[in-house]
């Protein structure tokens, strides 16, 4: 996926959307960013972000979307949007057995 730039639209979302770590941290990680943007977004954030990300980059983000990001609602919605149908089971944490 292509990076995302520093303007003043998307360092808004980054502040609203990944509101616990610097956005120019977040913006640095566009899948992860794309992830909690899906999730946490408004549609104007996405309207936003879709200026900079073709349906190729999010349906990237999503196929790399790291664990606990998503929610149920926000992952069906994402994978029915760009035809991810059966939508794949969400990303998960694996801990290893002690």
């Amino acid at each position: 996926m292509k990076a995302l730039p520093l303007t003043t639209e998307l360092t808004g979302i980054a502040r609203r959307v990944v509101w616990f770590e610097d956005p120019n941290q977040a913006l640095a990680d566009p899948i992860r960013f794309s992830a909690y943007a899906m999730t946490y977004g408004t549609h104007e954030d996405m309207k936003i972000l879709r200026q900079y990300l073709s349906d190729e980059d999010l349906k990237e983000a999503l196929a790399g979307a790291p664990p606990g990001i998503f929610d149920g609602r926000s992952w069906a919605y994402w994978n029915l949007k760009f035809g991810r149908y059966p939508t794949p089971p969400i990303p998960h944490r694996e801990f290893p057995s002690t």
